[in-house]
């Protein structure tokens, strides 16, 4: 969810490619790396935490799409970047999201990795319809009905604090939101959602605040509630942050019975953990994938 910090050497920067696409009231995306007949595998599609957004991913897509030679994905969910709203917002709804643009970009097969919230899109989509998943990286997130940690309700407080206060200027913005949260930057990372309105020219969040805190019940939820009801057995790597709560040893016999074959890869760092440690996160996802379809 926050924004990544990968380092992309310059030569291979200029090897790979990046689009941007937007399917009508539908989600909007980025394509990266090689093109789809010079790809050696299946495509990766990329899906955000909460307040996140396509752009957090670029910096990794570009990394493993290079390492990888795979085409990289990177979407915008619903309610969030440059996609669609809706009063709608729970995992299952973004899972048909996601197999409708699946469907619609005729990508068969896919890997799914998804952080936090994007998470849990991505089980319920490979548990849902498991035949268009060849395999699945869950990041800092488990199959489990756990609450949110309580910064999320008070981020949207800052946010629509924010909003009332009309400003102009990015930094008063980040003046209010330092009543919020000291962290320089995650406040940083909210504010990427940050827009001038061209009604007033005042600056409002792009995603809908109301709709996202009135969700976060949701949020902190899973669609399946008996373990092993619904199974995955493709394979699976759960990446966990040693500093982050949200996937703890006891969620592993859960995970095992939702996903038999999954491994678990720990990196340190806490939930943020691609933005945190990109490099661990990155050689975890190569390994893992190097010899997957």
């Amino acid at each position: 969810m926050l924004p990544v910090r990968t380092i992309i050497p310059r030569a291979a920067r200029a090897r790979l490619f990046s689009t941007t696409r937007e399917l009508r009231t539908e989600l909007s995306y980025q394509v990266f790396g090689p093109e789809k007949a010079e790809a050696s595998r299946s495509p990766i599609v990329f899906l955000h935490g909460l307040f996140g957004s396509k752009q957090n991913n670029r910096s990794i897509s570009k990394a493993l799409a290079r390492d990888l030679k795979r085409e990289i994905f990177a979407l915008d969910l619903r309610n969030h970047g440059q996609s669609f709203h809706s009063e709608e917002h729970n995992y299952t709804v973004m899972a048909e999201d996601v197999v409708k643009f699946l469907q619609q970009l005729k990508l068969d097969k896919c890997v799914l990795i998804g952080h936090s919230m994007g998470a849990k899109a991505a089980m319920t989509v490979a548990l849902d319809s498991p035949k268009l998943v060849s395999a699945l990286i869950p990041v800092d997130n488990a199959p489990i009905n756990a609450p949110l940690k309580s910064d999320f309700g008070t981020y949207v407080l800052g946010m629509q604090h924010v909003e009332a206060a009309n400003v102009s200027k990015q930094s008063e913005a980040d003046e209010i939101l330092k009543d919020y949260e000291e962290s320089l930057p995650i406040r940083q990372f909210l504010l990427t959602n940050l827009v001038r309105s061209p009604e007033d020219q005042t600056m409002k969040f792009r995603v809908p605040l109301s709709v996202i805190g009135g969700s976060l019940g949701a949020m902190a939820d899973f669609p399946y509630r008996e373990p092993g009801s619904v199974v995955y057995d493709g394979p699976t790597l759960f990446v966990r942050g040693t500093k982050s709560r949200y996937v703890s040893d006891d969620t592993v016999p859960a995970i095992k019975k939702f996903f038999p074959n999954a491994q678990i890869a720990d990196v340190e760092a806490g939930h943020w953990l691609i933005s945190e440690n990109p490099e661990a996160f990155r050689q975890s996802v190569v390994q893992f994938l190097k010899d997957a379809p």
